[in-house]
């Protein structure tokens, strides 16, 4: 279960990029050409995220580079938009789905980092996600993207998305699921351990 709770936090967060919001007030203006760039890449950061919180797959691919790389949080790695297509239906449309809503909010670290028709830019996100068995949870996230310019239009080509292992709602399921496993397990020694010793105490009576 937490395995697949892994995936589907990674899979639909991948659909994310990472750009630009705000600059500092105080500092220098930029160029024209490079603030309307930023600007660009602001847009594409609200019309992604509304996208993903109305789960409109297809607008969210029309972001997307045809040759796309996502890694997810379980070192899954998909190619490719209709990779990533698949991997949505089957978390969120499958008979077999496993999550029920998501929505997301992305906040940046800093300006995108532009080496001329390329853009990388990092930070993080909250992500809420309610799933079919009814669990719900809210997972903080890392993520880092690269963008590439193609005439005047920025895509996403690849996007690499991240959770802290040790300090998550995922493995505190475990942790419980192993205290009770644990419970379970000390109850069953206990009761085994009495079965044992009654019966040990009959045969030595008879």
């Amino acid at each position: 279960m937490t395995r697949t709770l892994g995936c589907v936090a990674a899979l639909l967060l991948s659909f994310m990029p990472a750009w630009a919001l705000a600059q500092d007030a105080a500092a220098p203006a930029a160029p024209p050409d490079v603030e309307a760039t930023h600007n660009a890449l602001r847009a594409l950061k609200q019309d992604m995220e509304d996208a993903l919180n109305k789960q409109d797959v297809d607008r969210l691919l029309s972001h997307l580079h045809p040759d796309v790389v996502f890694t997810t949080m379980n070192n899954d790695v998909r190619v490719g938009k209709e990779s990533i297509r698949a991997y949505y239906d089957e978390m969120m449309r499958g008979p077999n789905r496993v999550v029920e809503k998501v929505t997301a909010k992305f906040e940046v670290d800093d300006l995108t980092r532009l080496y001329g028709s390329t853009g990388v830019a990092r930070g993080s996100s909250k992500d809420h996600y309610v799933l079919t068995d009814g669990t719900d949870i809210v997972i903080d996230s890392r993520w880092t993207c690269t963008m590439v310019r193609e005439g005047d239009q920025w895509l996403i080509a690849a996007f690499h998305y991240s959770t802290n292992v040790f300090d998550n709602p995922l493995m505190s399921k475990l942790k419980n699921y192993g205290a009770v496993l644990l419970a379970l397990i000390a109850v069953g020694a206990l009761l085994a351990g009495f079965v044992i010793g009654r019966t040990t105490r009959r045969k030595a009576t008879t």
